[in-house]
């Protein structure tokens, strides 16, 4: 199967996912990751050395991602931490755009009700994206969660996460904990929820509560038919 997995920004993918795009990728699907924005130009607005840490992003993406056997990393050009300032109509677009060039059969996207704001833009413009209209290839959507942004938020009726399936990821935690690190510019002391330690007790925490080794939580927002073998 095609499988689109959409970030805001680099590093949300292996941080939220990067376990079961491990696994995905080992089954012998097709993984497919898009960035929505560049992920720098909101913390290094005013740096000199701004268009060396873009290259640095993006080799670090695409390291990260060639461990956990993505097929084609995707980048977006939209501001970092300014989505809530583009028209939603651009922001759509983008999307729209991976995912008429991808067809992925199934998409993987943020969390409404994440703090980040650029992760509500990137779920209410996937939801545009994938549209069940006529011709859609897309047969089922999910949403992941990403530490220090889905646990950051209030949890409330409308913005606690609520997961209604679990991917046991024991077998492809080293690798999820190798492409975190190869984001060193994002790489955080623990007990930041955006190190490697708590990533790891966090996952096993997850896999306990269903009686499982490592996982990682998702919530099944759509599902259509039975899938293509």
């Amino acid at each position: 199967m095609k499988i689109l997995v959409i970030a805001a920004h680099p590093d949300d993918e292996v941080y939220g996912m990067g376990g079961t795009i491990a696994k995905l990728s080992e089954a012998g699907d097709e993984v497919h990751v898009l960035f929505v924005t560049d992920g720098c130009t909101a913390q290094y607005r005013n740096d000199p050395r701004l268009p060396q840490i873009l290259a640095q992003k993006q080799e670090e993406a695409r390291r990260a991602n060639a461990l956990l056997g993505v097929k084609a990393v995707h980048f977006g050009t939209l501001p970092d931490m300014r989505l809530d300032t583009v028209p939603h109509v651009e922001v759509n677009q983008l999307i729209e755009e991976t995912v008429d060039a991808v067809a992925p059969e199934v998409v993987y996207t943020h969390f409404l009700g994440d703090v980040n704001l650029d992760h509500q833009m990137v779920y209410r413009s996937t939801l545009v994206a994938v549209r069940p209209v006529p011709g859609q290839t897309v047969r089922e959507l999910y949403c992941y969660r990403v530490p220090s942004s889905t646990e950051w938020n209030p949890q409330l009726a409308h913005t606690a996460f609520l997961p209604n399936v679990m991917v046991d990821i024991t077998d492809y935690a080293a690798l999820k904990e190798a492409a975190l690190l190869a984001y060193q510019t994002e790489a955080r002391a623990y007990p930041h929820p955006r190190s490697a330690q708590y990533v790891r007790e966090t996952d096993r925490s997850c896999g306990l509560q269903w009686g499982m080794g490592s996982s990682e939580a998702f919530m099944l927002l759509r599902k259509k038919g039975d899938r293509k073998s």
